[in-house]
């Protein structure tokens, strides 16, 4: 049986590499989200294997920084988060390893193998994934007068919500909501997006708030920003702000109309040696069980990527507040939910990045 040839190669390397003192390189975005990890899986493992976790919080530049690494052929991650389009481009390159799912992710506690249990969210032969997350605004709630905005083109409304707003410096996202605020119907943006034109159009848009835009590199920003009052809206990962609105008690609240869909997880890089590879296994394979990305959901509201994952999701493990409600995935605030399209900023994120950057220059 495969798995059980591959837990027998785990305890090669284990009893190997015993005597050494080990350690490992696990990639991920900083600030809350690194914290639900910690609790979620990094404690847990070091704590059951003796393995020193050293956290890097440089997802956000992970591409560029696996394709320098095996450029120089000196791979130093062992484990990378990262967001699904980013995993399709690194697995496209060979930069992530492909994974067998039944293979080596513990299946559910019923048996359902985990290529069931994570269905259509196995969107790339490298990628694990971990969370359901969306990308969406907060807004200050004593800095928006008598109306609180409900529609997300209130961004581009300076007049009505007067300040500077912050957004994230890269296309995805802004692009499209900037092609919604100008007409576009959700079921065409891509079809547009994918033109010249149509690329000219969002930054058109765009230009329209340029000078009133903070922009933002990590998802730390846009909270202390709001909780500074020094933007009266901004974007950020629905995790950030649930962290500035429950745990912080800021004067912040959510605008989840189209909050954007999005998937994060895991990739292995490619050409780890052998002893590092199956480490990193070990880990993945602990981490991505059913039990351990519903415990992530106790420390940020994020929806496990698991289906069995999610009846097991409970209270706030220090608020005592039921997390499901706060979970993008909830049927209140998935009203009008934007949905992010992987295989699209896979193949055209460099071009477009590299349009953007040249915008934001000017």
């Amino acid at each position: 049986m495969k798995y059980s040839k591959y837990l027998m190669s785990v305890a090669a390397v284990a009893l190997a590499g015993a005597a050494t003192a080990e350690e490992m390189t696990i990639v991920s975005w900083g600030g809350a989200y690194s914290k639900s990890q910690l609790k979620a899986y990094h404690e847990p493992y070091s704590e059951k294997t003796g393995i020193t976790i050293i956290n890097d919080d440089s997802s956000n530049e992970a591409v560029a920084k696996l394709r320098a690494m095996n450029e120089a052929d000196n791979v130093t991650w062992d484990v990378v988060d990262v967001v699904a389009s980013d995993a399709i481009r690194l697995c496209d390159e060979g930069l992530a390893m492909e994974i067998d799912a039944d293979e080596v992710l513990a299946p559910a506690p019923d048996g359902t193998p985990a290529s069931e249990d994570f269905g259509d969210l196995l969107v790339s032969e490298c990628f694990i994934p971990q969370i359901v997350y969306s990308t969406t605004f907060g807004y200050r709630t004593d800095m928006v007068g008598d109306t609180p905005p409900t529609d997300v083109c209130a961004v581009f409304d300076t007049e009505a919500y007067p300040g500077k707003r912050a957004l994230e410096k890269r296309p995805i996202n802004n692009m499209e909501w900037a092609l919604i605020c100008d007409g576009v119907g959700f079921d065409e943006v891509y079809d547009v997006l994918a033109t010249d034109e149509g690329q000219d159009r969002a930054l058109a848009k765009l230009e329209t708030i340029k000078d009133d835009v903070v922009w933002w590199s990590a998802g730390a920003d846009t909270p202390q920003l709001l909780a500074d009052g020094e933007v009266v809206m901004g974007s950020t990962y629905n995790g950030r702000l649930f962290s500035v609105i429950e745990e912080q008690k800021q004067p912040v609240a959510m605008l989840w109309d189209a909050q954007v869909f999005d998937l994060d997880g895991w990739i292995i890089p490619a050409g780890l040696s052998e002893e590092r590879k199956q480490r990193a296994l070990d880990y993945i394979y602990f981490a991505t069980d059913t039990q351990r990305l519903a415990d992530q959901a106790k420390y940020i509201s994020y929806g496990p990527a698991r289906a069995s994952s999610a009846p097991l999701v409970g209270q706030h493990a220090e608020l005592g507040i039921e997390m499901a409600p706060h979970m993008p995935t909830d049927p209140e605030n998935a009203k009008r939910t934007f949905l992010y399209n992987y295989e699209f900023w896979a193949d055209y994120r460099d071009d477009i990045d590299a349009k953007f950057q040249a915008w934001l220059a000017q």
